[in-house]
């Protein structure tokens, strides 16, 4: 696969006060994202200070995750789909992969293409706002990744058809947890390293780990809306060092998957869930969400 380039398309705002359901026809737009570690780029194999409760030194291994359902606002809160282009590689349907790491380094167990924006079209017209979800639609989210289209084919964000796609996918080494690979959890949480944020739905009803299960008790879907935001300007920001803030990133508990792997009863969790915004063993999250923001 080659990198799709970077090239913005212009968004053009309308001069004139039309909604997009007075005008005709469609125009294109893309919605970029930049992966960070408290405010610096991604990059594998670079290292970042000052992460988590002890300050440590962290070298991240893999940034993936899952978009879908993208709508932009107009300006009286209206959401309105857009249209993802269908390019088989990183967009199907409504949802979208987003891909930071680029299979080099420590990033080995990767893949060399990435992407970072969501391409598609909506109506002619203003917009001032976007709205998307963090995470595959349950429909799509226990299929057979061995033969689902891309960029549901991805086997590294698969747990099982009872748990469904990790929608995020954050691998790293610290200073405490040097990248000595695990053994796969029990309940599929992977060979991972270190310690790890891997978020999708949990506590799944089936008759085993095989089989699709007919509802999730924790979807963990994050529903993400940015005001003032407009694709020609603004970029939407992922920063995972915000959500690690509250963590201890040295440690992990004794019994459980590297890090957070969503499971319940995980005592490295509850941190990581709240800074997602997401309520996590019963608890509601105490604040908003800290992962995405804009700039």
């Amino acid at each position: 696969m080659k990198r799709l380039s970077a090239f913005v398309i212009p968004f053009a705002l309308s001069a004139c006060a039309v909604t997009p359901s007075q005008q005709s026809g469609t125009q294109p737009v893309e919605i970029r994202f930049a992966a960070q570690i408290n405010g610096q780029a991604f990059e594998c194999g670079k290292s970042y200070s000052g992460v988590g409760t002890t300050k440590s030194s962290i070298t991240p291994s893999d940034f993936r995750l899952y978009v879908s359902q993208v709508e932009l606002l107009t300006a009286d809160g209206k959401a309105v789909p857009v249209a993802l282009n269908q390019d088989k590689t990183w967009q199907l349907e409504n949802i979208a992969l987003l891909d930071f790491e680029n299979g080099q380094g420590p990033c080995r167990n990767g893949t060399p293409a990435t992407n970072m924006s969501v391409r598609g079209s909506v109506p002619v017209g203003n917009y001032s706002g976007v709205k998307f979800t963090v995470g595959v639609p349950f429909a799509r989210n226990h299929g057979d990744p061995t033969v689902s289209p891309a960029p549901l084919s991805s086997t590294a964000m698969f747990w099982n058809w009872q748990g469904g796609y990790k929608f995020i996918k954050f691998d790293m080494a610290s200073s405490g947890q040097p990248a000595v690979t695990a053994p796969p959890a029990a309940h599929g949480g992977g060979n991972a390293s270190g310690f790890s944020v891997h978020l999708g739905s949990t506590v799944c009803a089936s008759a085993s780990r095989t089989q699709a299960p007919s509802g999730c008790q924790n979807s963990n879907r994050m529903e993400i809306r940015l005001s003032d935001f407009n694709p020609a300007n603004n970029v939407v920001v992922i920063d995972m060092g915000r959500v690690l803030a509250n963590s201890n990133v040295d440690i992990n508990t004794a019994g459980t998957s590297p890090g957070c792997m969503s499971f319940p009863k995980d005592a490295d969790c509850p941190a990581v869930m709240g800074a997602l915004g997401l309520a996590y063993d019963g608890v509601p999250a105490a604040g908003s969400q800290q992962l995405i923001s804009k700039k």
